[in-house]
């Protein structure tokens, strides 16, 4: 299957965070959400598999996308998973879409393939984000 993905992840505290090619960065306490997309043809690229890398908990996995260094840290919790499948790649609209109501966003974050400004945008409370799902 290909399509989009959201996963919503809690940072339980204010850290720093080396992350690939984008450098030490400071990420504040609170909630994250991050867009991303999986739009290969063949299995090792499906969406399942891009999300079940994601979330697997081996500490040798290679670290590839950015994403990877941000859940490698050990005070990141992945809440919910949300898969959005799709022929069409969504995942810039939609992380354009979450950038009008996040309160932040890591600038250049998992967005090196695209013009997006981030494909990680910061909330402080959850209340924001439920509102955006609730839409």
């Amino acid at each position: 299957m290909k399509g989009s993905y959201i996963l919503l992840i809690f940072l339980l505290d204010e850290t720093r965070i080396r992350i690939g090619s984008l450098g030490l960065l400071t990420f504040p306490k609170g909630y994250y959400l991050y867009v991303g997309s999986a739009m290969g043809s063949n299995s090792s690229t499906s969406l399942e598999n891009r999300v079940k890398r994601h979330i697997s908990e081996s500490h040798h996995k290679k670290l590839f996308w950015h994403i990877d260094y941000f859940l490698a840290s050990d005070i990141s919790i992945l809440v919910k998973i949300y898969l959005i499948p799709s022929l069409i790649r969504l995942e810039c609209v939609l992380a354009g879409e979450i950038l009008s109501a996040c309160d932040n966003y890591i600038k250049g974050f998992g967005s090196s393939d695209c013009l997006c400004s981030s494909h990680l945008l910061y909330f402080k409370d959850f209340q924001e984000i439920k509102q955006i799902f609730s839409r």
